[in-house]
């Protein structure tokens, strides 16, 4: 009886063990399948010229993601130009001439104008951040992949990196009233065409990499694109001295990440969470890169460039918002998923507003203590 014990013991142990070398095998083998396979590459664009941070951003992004994969996933990202123009990065990624790019949701106003709500406008009161936290957790990243429907584009939407609010624009001399727009050639873009347009304004929407050379040529009188640092390596400087900041046309924009759906559907569940986890991660970086380096440009162009910046008069602001109004309505009742979007920031802004003005303690007043005229870091 012992003996058979000891006997089926024996065989059991054989049995197990010869079972976990064949699972072992198999987990071996597994990885190897992929290997064979081979690193998946892909080939992308961004809308913006190699010289802007913005660029940067988007090397910044791929090199996450080609770091987090080991290189089982290589995403090599060109400048605007390099393959299609930057406004049709878009078709370019829904038809496969690209794998993937870098831009933002407002260059697609053209398409379907509810895109631009992405971008453009004041953003009921939402900075950059909440309204990616509406797009997360608040209905937008299902609209935005509803729009994307509508319009057949064969795509995957990821977003991600705050923008800080952009300036009104550079000029050739400071504006002071709305009235001071009208007759302008300007420059911008998504549903601010239609705002500077309602302020009299004639516009003409250029991607970044235009902007400084139609200004030279007269082409514009006026301009704006987005923060100190890309202004500056673009050349701002170079055709005007005059800049004034803050501004409801873009006050909370971010990034767009686009794969082509196709290819992006391919790819192995893992390396989707890693892509989803990189947007994210480089999200946060690029906000920490942005205050590090928009803040060094906008010295450097005050002391080294002279440039003289000026805020936006609240009159033209208040004159801003009472034009988006009269868009925004315009545009709702002719485009059901336009008038949806709006529906679905509002109802978020109102509640995450509210508890931000109520909970947030206002900067300015430490900012004087400290920095201004009687500042007192000097003594600290």
């Amino acid at each position: 009886m012992k003996r058979r014990t000891q006997t089926g013991g024996s065989t059991s142990r054989r049995k197990f063990l010869s079972g976990a070398a064949m699972a072992g095998a198999a987990m071996v083998a597994a990885p190897s399948i992929v290997k064979a396979q081979g690193p998946v590459s892909m080939r992308w664009q961004s809308t913006w010229p190699s010289k802007d941070i913005f660029h940067e951003f988007a090397l910044d992004f791929a090199k996450k993601v080609n770091d987090m994969t080991g290189g089982d996933l290589n995403i090599e990202v060109l400048p605007a130009g390099a393959v299609v123009p930057a406004f049709g990065l878009l078709d370019a990624v829904s038809q496969g001439t690209l794998d993937g790019g870098h831009g933002v949701v407002a260059y697609h106003y053209g398409k379907q104008s509810a895109l631009a709500l992405w971008g453009s406008g004041p953003g009921f009161a939402m900075d950059a951040n909440m309204l990616l936290a509406w797009h997360k957790y608040g209905g937008g990243k299902e609209l935005l992949a509803k729009l994307y429907e509508s319009i057949g584009a064969n795509v995957v939407s990821l977003l991600y990196g705050p923008m800080p609010t952009q300036p009104l624009g550079w000029f050739k001399k400071p504006v002071a009233k709305a009235e001071d727009i009208e007759g302008l050639k300007f420059r911008t873009v998504g549903i601010s065409i239609d705002v500077f347009t309602g302020l009299g304004a004639a516009v003409n929407a250029l991607p970044g990499g235009e902007i400084v050379a139609a200004l030279d040529r007269g082409l514009l009188d006026a301009a704006e694109f987005n923060n100190a640092s890309s202004d500056r390596v673009l050349g701002f400087p170079d055709v005007s001295k005059i800049c004034m900041l803050q501004s409801y046309h873009q006050n909370a924009e971010q990034f767009e990440i686009l794969f082509n759906k196709a290819k992006y559907d391919g790819l192995p569940e893992q390396m989707k969470a890693i892509i989803s986890n990189a947007a994210e991660a480089a999200s946060q970086d690029m906000h920490w890169k942005a205050i590090d380096r928009y803040s060094k440009d906008y010295v450097a162009m005050q002391t080294d460039d002279q440039v003289k910046f000026y805020k936006t008069p609240d009159a033209i602001l208040k004159r801003q918002l009472e034009v988006y109004d009269e868009v925004v309505k315009k545009k709702a009742a002719e485009n059901p998923l336009f008038k949806e979007v709006i529906q679905s920031q509002i109802a978020f802004a109102d509640r995450a507003t509210r508890w931000e003005q109520d909970t947030v303690v206002g900067r300015r007043l430490v900012f004087d203590h400290y920095f201004g005229q009687e500042g007192v870091a000097k003594e600290l």
